[in-house]
């Protein structure tokens, strides 16, 4: 299998190599607090935290679930260490979004915190992302740029940067993110890591701050797809939010054993496929088709027309707005405190009238149907994370362009209520990993990660 992260020491925070630690009683919850501690300090100013909470916090947190051992198989992500974007509610921690001056203090977590936290895990902190989760990039943070562990040069992506990279580096198990537009797995594919979409309103978003409410969905970064959706697992449940979903009748969260003999696997028509001039990204993508062939699989094209043109709507209609109406009250009390880049594109949002929010709307029905056309005859589509990945240096000097182009291949998939777990897929010459997203239609998040874990195993 395809080893995630960015070194050998990211092996050991897999959930299954802290559970078998703990059933041994080789390790405890408090000597993996320490690790963690020791990760990060020696990681020093690397632009991944906005907050970190004590270490004598956690000690005590990891002394509460030591006293608890004997009911640790009732909690499945017992001393598991995570973090959190900040823009989720952590009760007594500073939600910021990357603005300080919007910060506030919620007496509250989040419901998919508290989920989280009631099945064993260990919060260890908050990290960076680009402001109001507006960005692919990571690099829109008065916090500084999380540094991408495999190149500090390059971009980390984004919104959920900070996440990411938390990951990859091994400095938790999991991280939370969140996904409107690509933010849960365009990180993912930067980092050598796996990011899961889940569909939309199966984790409940109270608690988050909006960018699309009728959009958001909160993800999760993890080094194993199954480590993914057992934390997914533990979150998945309706409540009070107004746009959250019940994992319908018959569908299932279980991964279960899948071969990827006989599945049929959509792909992009070779036309179709736009990696922006980058050969060894579109290489990579081709080995990948090949990998899933060999391992039995059946790949037919699709006409991906729908899928690309619904991506464009998301920034180019009244999404833009919507994120406007999120925080229109704080930007114009205090446009001063936005970046520039983030001003930039929600004040523009203003531009759009409820004609053209109702244009969009009836166009996107009609991609919808066409794009279930593409479903009728394959059980998944395998596309890239992203067409190329650039320098820090470059997204600064055309952010906004630079930005839509990492969207191609993400935009879509929440506007067309699907589900997606982005994966490791090889690197650039460079040592830069490649990325491959698998989709599914919504509430198929198992048997999209047994898929996933077998494209992975097919890796070698």
């Amino acid at each position: 299998m395809m080893k995630p992260g960015a070194g050998p020491d990211v092996e050991e925070m897999r959930f299954s190599r802290l559970k078998a630690a703990y059933s041994s009683g080789g390790r405890r919850p408090a000597d993996v607090v320490r690790e963690v501690y020791r990760r990060i300090a020696a990681r020093g100013e690397d632009g991944v935290w906005i907050h970190l909470e004590s270490e004598d916090k956690l000690h005590a947190r990891a002394q509460d679930l030591e006293a608890r051992r004997a009911d640790a198989g009732e909690l499945p992500l017992y001393g598991v260490p995570f973090a959190v974007k900040d823009n989720i509610d952590v009760a007594g921690v500073p939600t910021t979004a990357a603005c300080p001056e919007y910060a506030y203090t919620p007496d509250e977590s989040a419901p998919c915190v508290n989920l989280l936290l009631e099945a064993g895990a260990i919060f260890i902190g908050k990290t960076n992302l680009d402001q109001f989760a507006l960005g692919l990039v990571g690099v829109r943070s008065p916090y500084g740029v999380a540094r991408n562990p495999f190149h500090p040069d390059y971009i980390p992506g984004g919104s959920s940067s900070g996440s990411a990279v938390a990951v990859a580096a091994g400095l938790v198990s999991f991280a939370l993110g969140t996904d409107t537009a690509g933010s849960g797995r365009v990180p993912a594919g930067f980092n050598n890591i796996v990011g899961l979409k889940p569909s939309r309103g199966l984790v409940s978003a109270r608690g988050v701050v909006p960018a699309c409410r009728t959009l958001d969905c909160v993800s999760v970064f993890a080094l194993e797809a199954s480590d993914a959706l057992c934390a997914l697992d533990a979150m998945a449940a309706p409540d009070e939010d107004p746009y959250s979903r019940a994992l319908p009748a018959g569908a299932s969260l279980e991964m279960g054993d899948i071969s990827p003999e006989g599945l049929k696997t959509g792909v992009p028509m070779a036309g179709q496929r736009d990696f922006l001039g980058d050969d060894e990204a579109q290489s990579a993508y081709e080995r990948g088709i090949e990998r899933i062939s060999e391992m039995g699989a059946v790949v037919q094209e699709v006409n991906f027309s729908p899928f690309f043109e619904a991506a464009k709507l998301l920034y180019g209609g009244p999404w833009m707005a919507e994120r406007l109406a999120a925080i229109e009250e704080f930007i114009g009390a205090k446009p001063e405190a936005l970046h520039p880049v983030t001003r930039e594109l929600i004040a523009g949002a203003a531009r759009y009238s409820a004609v053209d929010a109702f244009r969009a709307f009836y166009r996107l029905e009609e991609l919808k149907q066409e794009a279930r056309i593409a479903w009728e005859d394959i059980d998944f589509m395998m596309i890239p994370t992203t067409p190329t990945i650039y320098k820090i240096e470059e997204v600064n000097a055309d952010s906004v362009a630079l930005n839509a182009y990492l969207g191609m291949y993400t935009n879509f998939v929440n506007l067309l209520d699907l589900c997606a777990v982005a994966v490791p897929n090889g690197f650039y010459a460079n040592g830069l990993p490649i990325g491959m997203t698998l989709l599914a239609p919504a509430f198929r998040e198992g048997f999209l990660c047994a898929a996933a874990e077998a494209f992975l195993a097919g890796a070698g």
